[in-house]
């Protein structure tokens, strides 16, 4: 056998999405399923992520094809690269809930849905499963394969290989996922919107992105929409916490009010801030009281509106200091730009990313390793076991890091609020 494709015996490969959409969706699946197939290769499609696949009993609940999954033909893959959504749809059903360290993996009880996958991929004769979906994915794809590994060496294995999708950019072992650029574009437009919209009023928009703990959306959508100001969770020093640690939100409101009152000393009676949602874990319980949670045991940021929460404070502490009102109005956006029409390197991230599925588990013949690029879009794979905590077992976010150029970017571009002295233009030297 060519010693450049040690995953040769790969006959039957399924593909997963699962989690949140994100732009180029299609790109990946469509660049993945194309390179199975013409290497003479099956491959799937499994609808709604892992939710049939949970529920597959060989009697009772029978995975069938164009009802729980799609037998891919060239002619489903072709041309779609920069379609919306997601042609094999997506959900957040997860199979490893419950298993929060190694020894749960030895408790039949908490691994009986990734038994049920696992059994299901195997009844199906699938020798492999290309994971698409963010670090709870991740998470899921890294269950299975440990699953595997308790079994008897006889039991048939299943390869993993990971590909990162999030347009919150927290990924470790990836620079930028796709989709994030995408995301961004999206966004950056409504707040430059937003900005003209408030310089015609004298008004303040206090608008929330997603990109849940992370600042790098929020930082991203303020930097390319010119936003008066970004702030994310990299962002909250003692300064704007309260004693018990939670983050004050007077005290943020505060941080607001200089902004607009340093800019009205400059001439500019309006202001955009980008806040990251991330900033709303940080509050104190009072805010999070009957916040509901996700599969994967996230509150929902989202119905917090930390945006509309502070636009009452900042009107009032602004009328308390100025004696005059200002209107302020608090703006959610992200689901708006999930499924954007995809920006073209969000393309080219995509496709590659998937065609290194490919060449991860046919060529490389790996297992458990997430599909990465670097530079030129060059491809390299990195082990799961550097991705995840082996005591927990759980992934790591991946911040902003605080003074970093991309950090410094934000604070350079955006208003600043320490004195700036007052200058005027020289005469200029005649000959």
């Amino acid at each position: 056998m060519d010693e450049r494709r040690r995953g040769d015996e790969i006959r039957r490969v399924g593909i997963i999405f699962s989690g949140g959409p994100a732009p180029s969706a299609n790109a990946v699946i469509a660049a993945a399923g194309i390179s199975f197939l013409e290497d003479g290769r099956e491959v799937v499609g499994f609808f709604h992520g892992y939710s049939n696949l949970q529920r597959y009993d060989p009697v009772s609940y029978r995975l069938l094809p164009d009802e729980h999954y799609r037998v891919f033909t060239d002619a489903d893959l072709r041309g779609i690269r920069n379609a919306r959504g997601i042609v094999i749809g997506t959900a957040r059903a997860n199979p490893g809930r419950g298993i929060s360290g190694p020894a749960d993996l030895d408790d039949p009880e908490k691994t009986a849905q990734l038994r049920t996958v696992y059994r299901a991929l195997v009844d199906l004769g699938f020798d492999a499963l290309i994971s698409i979906g963010g670090d709870d994915t991740l998470k899921t794809a890294n269950f299975l394969r440990l699953y595997q590994q308790q079994l008897p060496p006889e039991a048939k294995r299943v390869r993993i290989v990971h590909l990162p999708k999030t347009i919150d950019n927290d990924y470790h072992g990836i620079d930028f996922t796709f989709g994030f650029f995408t995301s961004v574009d999206f966004m950056a437009k409504a707040v430059l919107n937003l900005a003209a919209d408030a310089q015609a009023t004298s008004a303040c928009f206090l608008v929330e992105t997603m990109g849940r703990k992370a600042g790098w959306l929020s930082y991203g959508v303020g930097i390319a929409g010119e936003a008066s100001m970004v702030l994310g969770v990299e962002d909250v020093g003692p300064e704007l916490r309260d004693e018990g640690g939670a983050l004050d939100v007077e005290r943020l409101a505060d941080r607001v009010v200089e902004l607009l009152l340093t800019r009205e000393r400059r001439g500019q009676f309006w202001a955009v801030v980008v806040l990251a949602e991330g900033l709303a874990e940080l509050l104190s319980e009072r805010f999070l009281q009957g916040i509901g949670r996700d599969e994967h045991g996230h509150i929902s940021l989202g119905r917090i509106n930390l945006g509309q929460l502070l636009t009452s404070l900042v009107s009032q502490r602004y009328q308390a200091k100025t004696g005059r009102k200002k209107k302020c109005t608090g703006v959610q956006l992200g689901y708006e730009s999930r499924c954007a029409p995809p920006h073209a390197y969000d393309v080219m991230l995509g496709s590659q990313l998937g065609i290194g599925a490919f060449r991860a588990l046919v060529e490389e013949g790996l297992d458990g390793h997430m599909v990465s690029v670097s530079g030129q879009l060059d491809l390299h794979y990195v082990p799961f076991d550097d991705l995840i905590d082996p005591e927990t077992l759980l992934t790591q976010v991946r911040f902003i890091e605080p003074g970093s150029d991309f950090h410094r970017l934000a604070r350079f571009l955006e208003t600043r609020t320490e004195p700036i002295g007052d200058w005027t233009l020289g005469p200029r030297p005649e000959r």
